[in-house]
């Protein structure tokens, strides 16, 4: 048996392998622009300019300033395994960031271009890096700390005393 015989792909073969190529480049293309439309809406909403989320590396600062961690956790991105951890912190904070919970997280994580276009295009408002939101445009009156009965006044200063009147003079 010949090796270099069976080993070749037909015509057929390797026109569908190209045909397949080709679809799944423009699969891949379509994701990449959906995607660069969600996080440019994203850094939109955040208080960012969009065009930032183009270009590599100041993207990532830029998301690591949205969130409200320090420039430098891009440098734990580069540690392998490290960065994964890093990623799920970021993903979770991102996720507070615009006032959503633990089941956002897991969807950013797991599902990130449809939770992306959630963030991007959906109802949600960017509340402050890390959730920490500004004050509320209305908060309930706080309760006036404790502090203790003020003493009374003091007495005012006593007037001296009058002097004695004299006796009414005789009748003349």
């Amino acid at each position: 048996m010949d090796v270099s015989t069976t080993s070749g792909l037909t015509g057929a073969q390797a026109g569908g392998l190209a045909a397949f190529t080709g679809v799944m480049f423009i699969v891949e293309i379509a994701i990449l622009i959906v995607t660069l439309a969600a996080m440019w809406k994203i850094y939109t909403k955040a208080g960012e300019e969009g065009w930032k989320c183009i270009i590599p590396i100041y993207n990532v600062i830029i998301l690591l300033k949205i969130v409200g961690r320090p420039w430098w956790w891009l440098l734990l991105m580069l540690i392998p395994f490290v960065n994964f951890i890093v990623l799920i912190i970021i993903m979770n904070d991102l996720s507070k960031s615009f006032g959503h919970g633990l089941g956002f997280t897991l969807g950013l994580i797991f599902l990130s271009i449809i939770f992306y276009l959630i963030l991007g295009f959906g109802s949600s408002k960017y509340v402050g890096p890390g959730g920490v939101a500004a004050a509320p445009a209305y908060a309930a009156p706080t309760p006036p700390a404790y502090s203790p009965p003020a003493a009374p006044p003091p007495a005012p200063p006593m007037a001296p005393p009058a002097p004695p009147m004299a006796p009414p003079a005789p009748p003349v």
